[in-house]
């Protein structure tokens, strides 16, 4: 912490004593930041396996039939079910390092500001992602070869999901995503603006971390929980594990190689998807 923060700390201890009411007050405010996290993304799976249910019978396109609303609707509860767990240790942190600033006003309202910008930026991914979906099934009912491949297609994706885990500009965001307290403060910017653009600037290193892994959702199916729980598994694991790195090349190494059986026998993506 800079000498503005120690010196504050300094003058709270000899107000409070070494056991203050700071410490308990601060332990009260992570656990409730921490459940109502947790509570949020176990509610968002709940609606997630209903609305996967009552979609079984919807079109079997990549965006499955969805209109707009509904595509965006579900992307955001999708993306609170499978992010919230993995960044509840950055918000944590920032909820700390806000409450700790002598300067610092309301810090409960300022995490939230910066955990609503990291979901806006996901948020505007999904648009892109709900106008790439559709643009994509234009153009494979004008080519009929893009359906007849569509599974080999679907294997080039897994590839190339594989592939970008080995990437430059994945280990750079991951790194970011991976150590909340270097990010915070070497990002810190003060007010309610600032958690906005901490909250922006977390986002989109998430998003250049795993963008790629999300596109996997169209070709294995958008609704499909057993494919959103395996990559909430691996996003966590390359999050909070020490050896993170090692995680993301193994998972690219079984990217790469599944895409590779998928290319060879096609057929392999369809019986997956119905034990799925």
């Amino acid at each position: 912490m800079d000498r503005d923060v120690r010196n504050w700390h300094a003058r709270v201890t000899r107000m409070r004593g070494p056991q203050g009411g700071s410490t308990m007050s601060l332990q009260r405010e992570r656990t409730f930041i921490l459940a109502l996290l947790l509570i949020l993304a176990a509610a968002s799976w709940a609606v997630l396996i209903w609305q996967a249910r009552m979609m079984k019978s919807m079109g079997m396109g990549l965006t499955m039939g969805m209109g707009a609303a509904l595509f965006l609707a579900i992307w955001v509860v999708m993306m609170i079910a499978m992010m919230f767990p993995a960044t509840a240790t950055m918000n944590l942190a920032f909820a700390r390092v806000q409450r700790d600033r002598p300067s610092s006003r309301r810090p409960a309202v300022s995490t939230w500001i910066f955990v609503g910008a990291y979901l806006l930026v996901w948020t505007l991914f999904g648009v892109l992602a709900y106008l790439g979906a559709l643009a994509a099934s234009a153009l494979a009912q004008q080519i009929p070869w893009i359906m007849m491949n569509a599974a080999r297609i679907g294997g080039g994706t897994l590839m190339l999901a594989g592939l970008y885990q080995f990437a430059p500009l994945k280990r750079v965001c991951l790194a970011k995503c991976c150590t909340p307290l270097d990010f915070i403060h070497g990002g810190w910017r003060d007010g309610f603006t600032g958690a906005f653009r901490m909250g922006l600037e977390h986002g989109i290193s998430c998003l250049g971390s795993n963008w790629l892994l999300f596109v996997l959702l169209f070709p294995l199916g958008i609704m499909n929980i057993a494919a959103m729980a395996g990559l909430t598994v691996v996003i966590g694991a390359e999050k909070m594990f020490p050896r993170w790195e090692r995680i993301a090349q193994g998972v690219g190494l079984a990217l790469i190689l599944s895409g590779i059986l998928v290319i060879v026998v096609p057929a392999t993506l369809s019986r997956s998807l119905a034990l799925m």
